[in-house]
């Protein structure tokens, strides 16, 4: 395989734009940040004209130096702060509330407590549904100005806000400390929503699920008698919140109430952190482990392949196209156990509607792994064997922080509109061929567009070596993520990107009833890109329940949770955890 250096054209070209993008979108949905609260409990001290509301930061920090701005109608902000990314949906509320401290998110949440209004949360956006834009949302609390990131060494962890994007994560960890987290690949995605659905990304299939870094979160629920509060919850043993911890290792956004911080520090790095295994909370507290050995060291470089084909009536037919994605498919069958060497290879293959005249797949690896370059170019010989296929392409090898920040990577359809319908499904192993046939003839037939498509996504790896009940991330046990989407600009498109990715959806899924049931190749779908068809009898014939593809076994013990946390269940959206009957 042709390589160049430094990067060139082809890494630039819109292809790599575009499966960034249908990738990078993590759920938001009433994302999560950063505010206050001391200790593993929660103190109260008094908001103005509020009653009971919680309480001072760790380690006193956590100035209130913006805000709160509220916005109503008729203020010159308000129609500039209704929508997040998708724009198909767009709020309108009486207030938006730009928060910038914990303090203010208390305040905000016991105002819409006491007002009886519905309360909607957003960090950086990127929600595939209305979560946050619902009709029913009066007060629409705005996150984005909660974006610190940097060490808490009172928690011996990280420290990130909701409101801070990946991007903003990643130079912030890179800069000060070397390190990183698996987290995605879109730099604009705001870390509250991502981080609390089970976020993953080019680093996961070697370190795993950016959750399974999750050392402790700080929320604002609210009690049973209506009562605000902010809660610390750690995975510490002993801490009497660590069920709130665990729902947040996957259980998605919105759900049990408003993340104003969370903290990092790999499982691992527990050893070095405490002094010794079996002491208290005090203990703990007084050792000072270096901080770089508290999360996965960044690479200090990228080797980045974009590998292309062209469709071609003649030569992409339908034998030559379906033997190149299970061969996508056999690879990681074959390489997702977790373990050098293979676990530092990702790959998107991005399988864009003929429309768009080629389709692609992008490979990453750390340029510093051993034989890097010849493992790449093993991947995707293995990958087109077979085909009869030419592929053209070119990798290269850029600085870790160019490849995971550069701008423009991650935002979908225009400066003007962004619209767009993704709809994902984990994978055990490779489609079965008449899935294959089914993905063939969708992506060649005359009602897709250019920016219809899907992609099949490396997963795996470490991934693999959690158990599924150890974090709220159920689905252990899988080696790629299928996500389905149409992409568009267009108001007027609605209704025919819509029905494409829809229907392709339902026929790959058709044998079990529209939707990827647990079983033998496919486990379910990932919460952080939501997909309300799944709670439609219409789209989902399969007579299993939406939360059991998102959650599996562990939605009774998320339910659990719930009922203790949010017990009047102001944290609600479409597909929320439901109150126990």
């Amino acid at each position: 395989m042709h390589r160049q250096n430094p990067p060139g054209p082809h890494l630039n070209r819109r292809g790599l734009l575009t499966a960034a993008a249908a990738v990078g979108l993590a759920a938001g949905a009433a994302g999560p940040g950063s505010a206050a609260a001391a200790g593993p409990g929660s103190a109260a001290v008094a908001g103005p004209g509020s009653a009971a509301v919680a309480g001072p930061p760790p380690g006193g920090r956590d100035p209130e130096t913006f805000g709160p701005a509220q916005v109503r109608p008729g203020d010159p902000r308000y129609e500039s702060l209704l929508r997040g990314d998708n724009h198909r949906f767009v709020g309108h509320p009486d207030e938006v509330r730009v928060v910038g401290s914990t303090a203010q998110v208390v305040q905000a949440v016991q105002d819409a407590v006491r007002a009886g209004k519905r309360i909607g949360v957003r960090s950086g956006g990127h929600c595939f549904e209305n979560f946050t834009t619902d009709p029913e949302i009066r007060l629409l609390l705005d996150l984005s100005q909660l974006d610190a990131v940097g060490y808490d060494p009172s928690r011996r962890a990280f420290e990130v806000q909701p409101g801070a994007t990946l991007g903003r994560v990643y130079r912030t960890l890179f800069k000060g400390w070397g390190v990183t987290i698996p987290a995605g690949g879109c730099p604009e995605v705001g870390a509250g929503g991502h981080l609390v659905g089970g976020g993953y990304g080019p680093l996961s299939r070697r370190y795993g699920s950016v959750v399974d870094h999750l050392y402790g979160v700080e929320v604002v629920v609210v009690d049973r008698d209506g009562t605000a509060r902010a809660v610390v919850a750690t995975r510490e043993p002993d801490d009497p919140n660590r069920d709130l911890w665990w729902a947040h290792t996957g259980g998605g956004g919105g759900n049990f109430g408003v993340v104003t911080r969370y903290w990092l520090r790999s499982p691992d790095a527990d050893a070095d952190a405490d002094a010794d295994a079996g002491a208290g909370a005090a203990a703990r507290a007084a050792v000072a482990p270096d901080p770089r050995r508290l999360l996965p060291p960044a690479p200090a470089e990228i080797l980045e392949a974009l590998i292309e084909w062209t469709w071609d009536p003649e030569r992409t037919t339908e034998q030559a196209v379906t033997t190149l994605i299970r061969n996508f498919c056999t690879w990681h069958e074959q390489h997702s156990d977790p373990g050098p060497p293979y676990d530092a290879l990702y790959a998107i293959l991005q399988l864009a509607h003929q429309d768009a005249g080629t389709f692609s797949m992008v490979v990453q690896i750390d340029a510093g792994v051993p034989h890097a370059a010849d493992l790449v170019d093993e991947f995707v010989a293995h990958v087109n064997a077979g085909t009869g296929l030419t592929p053209d392409g070119g990798s290269a090898t850029a600085p870790w922080l160019y490849v995971m920040t550069w701008p423009g990577n991650g935002e979908s359809g225009t400066i003007i509109t962004r619209r767009y319908k993704g709809k994902a499904g984990y994978l055990k192993r490779s489609f079965t061929d008449t899935q294959l046939a089914t993905i063939h003839r969708h992506l060649t037939n005359a009602t897709g567009s250019a920016e219809c498509g899907m992609l099949i996504v490396g997963y795996g790896g470490r991934v693999r070596a959690v158990r599924p009940d150890a974090t709220a991330v159920a689905q252990r046990d899988v080696v790629m993520k299928a996500v389905y989407h149409s992409i568009w600009a267009d108001e007027s498109d609605d209704a025919a990107r819509l029905s494409w990715v829809r229907e392709l959806y339902r026929d790959v899924y058709r044998d079990t009833g529209g939707v990827p049931v647990p079983g033998e190749v496919s486990d379910g779908s990932y919460i952080n890109y939501p997909d309300t068809d799944l709670a439609d009898p219409a789209w989902n014939t399969s007579g299993t329940p939406w939360h059991t593809l998102y959650y599996k076994d562990n939605y009774p013990r998320l339910q659990r949770v719930k009922s203790h946390w949010d017990p009047r269940n102001v944290f609600r959206h479409a597909l929320a955890i439901e109150l126990p009957h």
